[in-house]
């Protein structure tokens, strides 16, 4: 059971990615069955999928960055020899981090000051928002967790892992 938990913190931004997907996936079924065969569409059915998408995207993007899924960082990781890797890491982590920590930031403002709704349902666009802020904060945290492993690594010789969890409970291959 203890496994169970681990692997489902560690990936918890695929979970709830994955209900919000699913919920975005039975709404659009829906609406496109009844606008063809019914032909009604339900108003709101568009506002909850697109906002649902919302969340998908931006957790699936902390989950990249989490697990190493994000082409342009690994690229650059890549292009130098084994033994500089470390030293890389440390400086896009803390670009990362930096670059993060401001999009956090900004993202809170713009939440925070929201006070559009939506047409339909007339609620907050707050709710869809707050999934930029979650997700450039797990990226800040993530960012700097590399950031400290990779100072470890690079300054004081410590064989750390680089990983947040296992790659095998992050559902990537080595």
């Amino acid at each position: 059971m203890k496994d169970k938990w681990k692997k489902f913190f560690v990936n918890f931004e695929l979970y709830i990615g994955a209900a919000f997907l699913a919920v975005t996936t039975v709404l659009v079924i829906v609406n496109v069955f009844t606008r063809y065969f019914l032909s009604f569409t339900y108003n709101w059915s568009e506002e909850i999928a697109v906002g649902a998408f919302v969340w998908v995207i931006f957790l699936g993007f902390a989950n990249a960055y989490k697990t190493k899924g994000l082409i342009g960082v690994e690229v650059l990781t890549n292009l130098v020899p084994d033994k500089h890797q470390p030293l890389v890491l440390m400086l896009t982590s803390g670009v990362v981090t930096v670059l993060s920590g401001g999009m956090l930031y900004l993202s809170y403002l713009y939440f925070r000051n929201s006070t559009k709704i939506t047409a339909a349902l007339e609620v907050s666009y707050k709710y869809i928002y707050i999934a930029i802020v979650i997700s450039f904060a797990l990226i800040t945290i993530y960012s700097v967790y590399f950031f400290i492993q990779s100072i470890r690594k690079v300054f004081l010789k410590k064989d750390v892992s680089l990983e947040i969890g296992n790659p095998e409970d992050q559902g990537v291959d080595d």
